[in-house]
Parts: structure tokens; sequence; C-alpha cells
């Protein structure tokens, strides 16, 4: 990262806060797999290493502000590059409480919707997974930076496409639900659904903040 060529210690903590947010995506993607299968041990696992790794990455963020701040880095994006670091931040909590709505509110999932929900909520992970290279190009390659955040918004379109199939099966093909349960099934379709949403913020972030030191 050659913008930070001479903060060798925030280079190394970015990195890591980084790959805390893509450990987390992974998490969650493997916790909503296992309570959709009932893997109960596995589902619990999942919560617990999200929570962990939410905390990690919260530790992270406050030293790299500190790190902002005590060496003088980037005066002039400081308040864009804070900003970028808790969008980010907002995509890790976003998994970790959507997580532990499964765990509180028990959805019952029919046989039927688990292929749909898995198939969403891979789509959905992944737009937020293509945030972190788009992030990382900004320190490297700021020039390049849109050509990263074309994948975030093509999975943001496929999970919204995919949602609204989601939903018009439950609402329109599934008479034996009883109405409380489909609002229901829609009401985690949108929890799934929002980790795409909130890495469209990220990315409409980057591009702008791209824009500023390009020019």
């Amino acid at each position: 990262m050659l913008f930070f060529a001479k903060a060798n210690k925030s280079i190394e903590l970015i990195d890591q806060f980084l790959n805390g947010v893509d450990q987390s995506l992974l998490l969650f993607k493997e916790g909503v797999k296992n309570y959709l299968y009932s893997n109960t041990e596995n589902f619990n696992a999942n919560l617990q290493s999200l929570a962990a790794s939410e905390l990690e990455s919260d530790k992270l963020r406050r030293k790299i502000e500190n790190t902002l701040f005590s060496q003088s880095l980037m005066p002039e994006l400081r308040g864009d590059f804070m900003r970028l670091l808790e969008e980010l931040d907002n995509i890790i909590d976003q998994a970790k409480k959507n997580l532990f709505q499964f765990d509180v509110e028990m959805p019952h999932i029919p046989a039927e919707l688990i292929p749909d929900f898995i198939r969403l909520t891979q789509i959905s992970v992944s737009a937020a997974e293509s945030v972190i290279p788009a992030a990382k190009c900004y320190f490297t390659e700021p020039v390049n930076v849109n050509e990263k955040i074309h994948r975030v918004y093509f999975y943001e379109k496929e999970a919204d496409l995919l949602a609204d199939i989601i939903r018009r099966k439950i609402f329109r093909e599934m008479p034996d639900l009883k109405l409380s349960e489909k609002f229901h099934l829609r009401y985690f379709t949108l929890h799934i659904e929002m980790i795409s949403d909130t890495a469209e913020k990220v990315a409409d972030l980057l591009s702008i903040m791209a824009i500023k030191r390009v020019v």
C-alpha cells in the first residue's frame, strides 16, 4: 500500500481489519447454512466466532484511528477514511446482528426454500466480499477502484432480484403457510439481503474517495 509507505503499523492494522471483515462474512455464510440444515453445534460455534471477530475488529478500528491522529497521517482525507472504516465495520455488525436474529427468533424455513436462502446468502455475501479488494485497491491504485467495485453492484442487484423471487414464492406459491409465517420469512429474507445493501454503501463511498485521490 504505497499510500501508507511511511506507516508500516497502519498498513498492518488495515490489512488485519479487512481480513476481519472477510472472516466475518465467511462465518455469516457458514452460520446461515448450518442453521438451515439444523447443524446446531456448528451454528453456535459460528455465532461465538462472529461475536469474537466483531470485538477484534472494533479494537483494530480504534487502533487505526488512533494511529491516524497520532502520526498525523493524511489529514486532508482523514474524515473520509474514518467514514470508510465505519462503513466497513457496519458490514461486520450487520452480519453478527443478522445471524443472532436466527438464534433468537428461530424462523422455520420450509425445506423447499432452503436452496433459495442458501443462494441468496451466497450472492449477498459475494457483494460484501467484493468490497475488500476494492478497499485495498484504494490505497495502491485508486484509478482502478471502479473496476473492482462493479462486482459489488452486480451482486447487489442479483441479491435484490433473488430476494424478490423468494418473497413472491412465499406469498403466492405457499398457501399452507400462515400469514404470520410468511411475514417472518420475508423478514429474514430482508436480513440476508441487507448484507449486500451495506456493501453497496461502501462501494459508493469508495468511488467518491477514489475520485478525490485521483484528481
